[in-house]
């Protein structure tokens, strides 16, 4: 079975927040974080229940770990049904929390 990806208008507005933040500081780096999160969202078209369940009450909110350097990015999505996955925000992993 494979899944289809949607991005809410947030997760696209921080992923570019993302990677305006890195291109300021280095360019090439930018470029890597972006491909290490967008190909690590490729593993949600077949393998959405593999990743770490958000917390709370909903077992379909879940998130996946994007290792980048020495720390990474977080993908909160959710398991919409039987063939897609939502993805709702993503983050630094030295950020707060989802905006």
């Amino acid at each position: 079975m494979r899944y289809a990806i949607k991005l809410t208008e947030k997760a696209r507005q921080d992923l570019r927040r993302l990677y305006a933040y890195m291109l300021d500081r280095d360019e090439q780096a930018a470029s890597r974080a972006l491909e290490a999160i967008t190909s690590s969202m490729a593993v949600l078209r077949q393998f959405p229940f593999t990743c770490r369940k958000a917390g709370g009450d909903d077992p379909l909110l879940r998130e996946l770990l994007v290792p980048f350097g020495s720390s990474g990015y977080i993908v909160l999505f959710k398991i919409d049904g039987k063939d897609s996955v939502t993805i709702a925000a993503v983050r630094h992993q030295r950020e707060d929390d989802y905006h």
